[in-house]
Parts: structure tokens; sequence; C-alpha cells
């Protein structure tokens, strides 16, 4: 079980999280992380992904969320391509990479990509599934 100093003891589980996902990026589980949190820690976020030397971008969701993106640099720079835009406006095209590199099951996020698309899934695909 790992040692938590008092200060990283006092945070708030927004952070706990974050710091977490830190860990994990780390020692190499993900390449990319999507957190979302309570836009009031936003500042104290920040701060740790830039001591820790990770690239990261943050995106508003409304006047209480923000998202932080944060991993390898090619992956926020895929991000950062998308434009200013809510999760929700990403395109199924969009959406789909943005599946794969947080390290989603490809069968499934092929699956949420064509229903996002509308598309009919061949008998032949259903036969190879």
């Amino acid at each position: 079980m790992k040692n938590y100093s008092e200060k990283e003891a006092c945070r708030s589980a927004d952070l706990q999280v974050l710091i977490h996902h830190i860990y994990e990026l780390k020692k190499g589980i993900r390449n990319m992380v999507l957190h979302t949190m309570h836009s009031s820690e936003r500042e104290e976020a920040e701060k740790i992904l830039v001591q820790k030397e990770i690239c990261f971008h943050t995106e508003v969701v409304n006047k209480r969320k923000i998202n932080i993106f944060f991993g390898k640099p090619d992956c926020v720079e895929v991000i950062k391509s998308f434009g200013d835009k809510t999760l929700t406006e990403y395109s199924p095209e969009e959406d789909f990479i943005l599946g794969i590199m947080l390290g989603y099951d490809r069968k499934e996020q092929c699956k949420r990509y064509i229903n996002r698309k509308g598309l009919k899934v061949d008998k032949c695909v259903l036969s190879c599934a």
C-alpha cells in the first residue's frame, strides 16, 4: 500500500484520482487520461501536471466542471486539433480516436462508431465477430 503524505491525504477526491492517473501514466498503463473534475481545482491540477512535466490540455465543460486531457504529447496534440468543443460535440471520427487513445476496447469503439454514424452492419461483419 502506498504511503501518502499529510498534504496528499488532505486533497480532494478529484485531486487524489488525478494523482492516481498520473501514477498509471508514469507506469505506462495509459498513454492518455481524460480526467473530469470540479473547476475550482483547475489551478492546483494544472500546477501538479506542470511540476511533473506532463503535457495536458484543459477544456471547460460548464461553470462547475472541467476536462483535463493529459499524457503523451502526440495524444494531447490530437485532442487540441479537434478544436474548442465539448465531448458531446465530437464527430463520430473524433469520438472513435479519443476512445482508442484512452485505451477503450477497440471492438466496442467500432460498435460505438457504427452506431453514431447510423451505419448498417453487414452480415459478414456479424459472422466475423
